[in-house]
């Protein structure tokens, strides 16, 4: 590494490229080596951003009497046409692109150095930025459509998502993959999966169980998977694709309508339910073990809008038919879950009969 220098260091770091391996000194005590990796919108003023040694990235804001050195060998280089990609995100062969939808959610987050948690990225050459060899895959057209976390996304924005992927693929795109937040992707699937009967090709629901600052992180490993199914000429409808385990190695593609979320955390949290997996990526190899809808001829169908005069009621014991029936009441249909092969106490009968006779149907 060169030797340290004596004028501000602000002025020499902020102009290092990307990839450049540095050394930092505090005279407070503290010391950091990793490389120099992209600032965002919300780094404050000489604030440097640096990958560690652990894989953690984390901001050092630059004090003046800071020392550093940097390291002889050269950082790693971006062929041309990725950078030209990143910087502008052009699609490079409208033939031959696929689209990133995004929507928020911890797969398009990124550390808050003041809180220590996490917000959304605002800016879309930050996807590229932080996911960059999505690139690898081929061209990527990325759409933001919403900046939200999956909490916050209702039914209304289930049909304005899937008009959005309708017309994408009217734009020319091979394949569409969405990136949302895990605790509702299942909810999201199901719903495009119904508004969108009719596709010429794949949509893949992708999302990432842990954020880009950690070293576990499944975003870029998930994202990279979903690029190669959307490019599958085989599928044509909503799938969604996630780890199949622990490792980084097999992704499981579930079917839009089947999969759900089955814990907080686990990288593998995502289960197809009532049937297996659709297949599984493996590195380069897309398996399909499962019969899958194939593209339609006659491009993207948008059926909708959805009706939200539904109701879905789950059973528990201890719950009232005077509760049951005041949250059912003005309902077009009632789904009722209840336990078993559909039980609920007989106390419930008169309101369900009362509600069919209203003209609510329950099954």
């Amino acid at each position: 590494m060169s030797p340290p220098t004596a004028k501000d260091p602000w002025e020499t770091l902020r102009t290092l490229p990307m990839g450049q391996r540095v050394k930092l000194h505090d005279p407070a005590g503290a010391d950091w080596t990793g490389t120099i990796v992209p600032s965002h919108e919300l780094s404050g003023d000489r604030i440097l951003q640096l990958k560690l040694e652990s894989g953690y990235n984390v901001g050092i804001r630059i004090g003046t009497d800071f020392t550093f050195r940097i390291s002889s060998a050269s950082p790693p280089s971006v062929p041309a046409d990725e950078r030209a990609a990143a910087g502008s995100n052009s699609v490079a062969h409208p033939e031959d692109h696929i689209a990133l939808l995004t929507t928020g959610g911890t797969i398009a987050s990124r550390i808050d150095y003041e809180t220590g948690g996490v917000r959304p990225v605002r800016g879309e050459s930050e996807i590229l930025d932080f996911y960059p060899d999505l690139l690898s895959e081929g061209a990527v057209r990325v759409i933001p459509v919403f900046d939200r976390l999956s909490e916050n996304i209702a039914p209304h924005d289930w049909s304005i998502l899937a008009e959005r992927v309708a017309l994408t693929f009217r734009e020319g795109a091979r394949g569409i993959v969405i990136a949302h937040g895990t605790d509702t992707l299942g909810f999201t699937s199901a719903a495009l999966s119904f508004l969108l009967p009719e596709l010429p090709g794949p949509v893949v629901v992708v999302g990432a169980q842990r954020s880009p600052d950690r070293p576990s992180s499944d975003g870029t490993s998930n994202l990279q998977a979903a690029a190669r199914v959307a490019r599958d000429h085989r599928i044509g409808e909503v799938v969604v694709v996630m780890h199949a385990g622990l490792s980084d190695t097999r992704f499981a593609i579930h079917r839009g309508t089947h999969v759900r979320k089955m814990h907080s955390s686990r990288r593998d949290a995502f289960q197809s339910r009532n049937a297996p997996p659709l297949g599984v990526v493996e590195g380069a190899e897309i398996r399909l073990d499962a019969r899958v809808r194939p593209p339609s001829p006659r491009g993207a169908r948008f059926d909708g809008p959805l009706d939200l005069s539904g109701r879905l009621l789950w059973y528990y014991p201890g719950l009232t038919p005077e509760l049951a029936e005041a949250f059912v009441r003005g309902a077009r249909g009632i789904v009722l879950a209840g336990t078993g092969l559909g039980h609920v106490a007989s106390v419930h009968v008169d309101w369900i009969r009362r509600a069919i006779e209203a003209g609510s149907s329950s099954r």
